[in-house]
């Protein structure tokens, strides 16, 4: 019992109370008090406008009584009680007055409403009246308090007499009793008014904060804000017209977004074209990717709604730039595990190819077919290591010629290639080699033998005076080509010709290459004819070359060897 009475106080404690709540008590308490104090003033103001009007109305009579010719004909007369008593009391009747007394300059009264005090000394101030000024007052005479008017019955230039005429105290009261029913009536109306107001106000404000008090809105301003900074994923809250209404830290990290882009569009805040435009459309996205300048992002977009009615949409972003890296490095070792495989099987095949030359004694045959293969399989690590200063790079080529010849397709390494240490981080130098060679081989593998790939790299003189010096890094195949229409399009994220990838998505992988060229201020030029023959020229800072080196540099070429026919070119840059 104790429990529940507690629970009920603090449920009607005015600090448990909403903020709707809350709002609607002070803005009645306030309303009231205003009108309260605005009907008291106007009940005084009425007050002191009866009492003047009053005044007004009594001076009045008494001057119209002052003035009259038989007032004063009366007063020269030997009784003027006789003549002036008559007209005094109709005056009184017609004007509805208390009283109307006319007196001599002394004060001795000739008329009165009782007439038993005729004769007696006036009750009030009549110097002024005798000196011919207008007096008004309120005094309390024979009748009582009363509002009066003394007026001096001037003659010949002379004060023959004067004139008094009164309301009491109790009969202007009276009137102004009668006003309070419509002082109340207004003051009445005028609270139900602001108070229906007060109440619809509240009402709204109710709905707007979920009937939540002050303190849980604080706690849970405080509490969204600090979860909405600390979730590792990015957070955008776009309205119905796809303007941003809230974005959070981390979002701002992956879309590099500007100091405040609440209020814009989302297509008009330095978005990727058609990152931007797949958010503007505010349509169900489920972990499509997306690039930015650096960076791999995993969209979700799906409705914001509250009680069935739409508010906008959620937009969360993930960053997958890491994991891409990470699923690179991981095809490449498996690359080379597959290759070592497929490799220990050879190796068991000729092992036993040699051993059997040996057993029909021919053993310089079997001498010649051991040493024939690691010629060749030297040779190319040679020309690899020799060439390639990148030891990721290096590793990368020689996986991908071991996987290239497990499909059936020739890796070609040109004999002139180099590529120095520091032209750029190995992982992008990764990154632009392996998309461009896997993509070589698959098309490789779909043309008609012989199937080949060619990769080659040297340093050129500079494209457009860009940088000291340009590495030209370059991968040809014997593949189907593209057709002209798709060399534009095939930079674009989600362009392939390849089956779609649920866990990362299709056409990411010349993407890539472009985002990362671009890192660079590179440039990548397109040819077709038989196969694709993919350029990339990236800057060479002055200490990947070395000080002083003299090594002449190969003009620069952004066609395909003089026997291949050149084809449509692509400047994507």
């Amino acid at each position: 019992m104790l429990s529940t009475v507690g629970e009920r106080d603090r449920r009607f404690s005015p600090r448990r109370w909403s903020l709707a709540t809350q709002l609607f008590a002070i803005q009645t308490a306030i309303v009231l008090l205003v009108l309260i104090g605005a009907g008291v003033a106007a009940f005084l103001n009425a007050s002191t406008t009866n009492s003047e009007a009053a005044q007004d109305e009594v001076l009045g009579v008494a001057r119209a009584v002052a003035a009259a010719p038989t007032v004063r004909e009366a007063l020269t007369s030997t009784d003027p009680s006789a003549v002036l008593q008559p007209l005094a009391e109709q005056v009184r009747r017609e004007t509805g007055t208390d009283f109307v007394v006319v007196m001599t300059v002394n004060g001795v009264r000739l008329t009165h409403p009782d007439p038993s005090q005729i004769g007696g000394l006036f009750r009030g101030t009549i110097e002024p009246a005798t000196r011919g000024e207008a007096i008004t007052e309120t005094f309390t005479g024979t009748l009582g308090p009363s509002v009066r008017a003394v007026v001096p019955v001037v003659a010949g230039g002379e004060v023959r007499g004067l004139v008094s005429v009164g309301q009491t105290v109790t009969r202007v009261s009276r009137e102004l009793v009668a006003q309070i029913p419509l002082l109340l009536g207004t003051t009445v109306a005028a609270l139900v008014l602001a108070g229906l107001g007060s109440w619809l106000a509240s009402r709204w404000l109710r709905r707007t904060t979920h009937d939540l008090g002050p303190a849980e809105l604080s706690r849970m301003y405080e509490y969204y804000d600090a979860v909405l900074h600390a979730v590792r994923e990015g957070l955008l809250l776009l309205d119905r017209a796809g303007a941003v209404q809230l974005v959070n830290d981390e979002a701002r990290r992956l879309l590099a977004l500007p100091e405040d882009p609440v209020g814009r569009r989302v297509d008009d805040i330095g978005l990727p074209e058609a990152l931007g435009a797949a958010l503007s459309t505010g349509d169900q996205r489920s972990d499509e990717i997306f690039l930015t300048d650096d960076r791999i992002v995993v969209v979700n977009q799906a409705a914001a709604r509250w009680d069935g009615t739409r508010l906008g949409t959620v937009v969360t972003l993930r960053d997958h730039t890491e994991l891409r890296a990470l699923v690179s490095e991981l095809k490449t070792i498996r690359g080379f595990a597959e290759s070592l495989n497929a490799q220990a099987h050879e190796s068991a095949n000729q092992l036993h190819t040699v051993i059997s030359l040996i057993e029909l004694g021919r053993p310089e045959q079997a001498l010649r077919f051991a040493t024939a293969e690691l010629t060749v399989a030297q040779e190319m690590t040679d020309l690899v290591i020799g060439g390639v200063h990148e030891p990721e790079v290096a590793a990368l080529i020689l996986g991908k010629a071991a996987e290239a010849g497990e499909r059936g397709v020739d890796l070609v390494i040109a004999d002139d290639v180099e590529l120095p240490s520091g032209v750029a981080d190995p992982r992008d130098l990764v990154t632009i080699a392996g998309n461009l060679l896997d993509n070589a081989i698959d098309a490789a593998v779909e043309g008609s033998p012989p199937r080949w790939v060619e990769i080659g790299a040297r340093i050129v003189n500079p494209v457009n005076g860009r940088g000291d010096a340009d590495l030209e890094l370059r991968v040809a195949d014997s593949g189907p080509g593209m057709q002209p229409d798709d060399v534009p399009r095939a930079f674009q994220r989600g362009w392939s010709t390849k089956p779609h990838d649920r866990v990362l998505g299709r056409g990411l992988g010349l993407a890539l290459v472009t985002q990362a060229v671009h890192r660079y201020g590179g440039a990548v030029v397109v040819t077709t004819d038989r196969g694709a023959v993919f350029t990339v020229s990236l800057p060479v800072p002055p200490a990947a070359r070395g000080d002083g080196d003299p090594r002449p540099r190969a003009p620069t070429s952004e066609a395909v060897e003089p026997d291949r026919p050149a084809g449509v070119s692509s400047d994507v840059s």
